[in-house]
């Protein structure tokens, strides 16, 4: 089973359980998910970021799974331009060719993601770490 965040077009959030992202693919290309608020069939898929603190076994196992993906989420905002708000801007930049190619990283709203998505700029959420929602 699969949990998605979802919104549809009227930009209410709720979620749903799917027994695997292709169940998800299916059934929203049949207009078969729909919102629980307002009923729509325009549904899209919202970013998430995987809750790497839960179900993972031991609390040893916990803390150095946390601890490893800690690191490789520092060692790529070390190597990276931090850009802040103005991810979205440049994501689309480096992608069209018209500024030099480099790794970056900062934020965007999800209206943001879900047009880099639709315009197929490659980018991949940094991981949230638990001391992230302090």
């Amino acid at each position: 089973m699969i949990r998605y965040q979802l919104s549809c077009a009227e930009d209410h959030a709720f979620e749903a359980w799917f027994a695997s992202s292709s169940a998800y693919d299916d059934q929203a290309k049949r207009n078969l998910v729909s919102c629980p608020h307002c009923g729509s069939t325009k549904v899209s898929k919202a970013l998430m970021a995987p809750n790497i603190a839960r179900g993972v076994g031991s609390d040893k196992a916990q803390r150095e799974i946390v601890e490893m993906v800690r690191h490789a989420r520092d060692h790529v905002m070390k190597l990276s331009e931090n850009v802040g708000d103005k991810f979205a801007d440049e994501a689309r930049k480096i992608h069209r060719d018209e500024t030099k190619p480099r790794s970056i990283y900062g934020s965007a709203t999800v209206d943001e993601a879900e047009s880099l998505k639709d315009e197929g700029v490659e980018f991949h959420p940094l991981p949230v770490l638990p001391e992230d929602h302090n």
